[in-house]
């Protein structure tokens, strides 16, 4: 596996699971606010698939 890959991997986690911590905060809470955490859950899957795509264009566009 890739080293851009691996730090992909891991960045990607800590960055999944603060923004699922962020999310369940803002519903425990604030019950009425819930719709506030909407967007930390998004963020949360967004993020590291942008970061991929990123990542996985820089390597391509370094191979060449």
């Amino acid at each position: 596996m890739p080293l851009w890959k691996k730090f992909w991997l891991l960045l990607s986690v800590i960055w999944v699971v603060v923004s699922g911590l962020n999310a369940a905060t803002i519903i425990a809470f604030s019950p009425d606010e819930a719709e506030k955490a909407w967007r930390p859950i998004i963020l949360g899957i967004a993020v590291p698939a942008v970061a991929y795509v990123i990542g996985w264009l820089w390597a391509r566009w370094k191979a060449r």
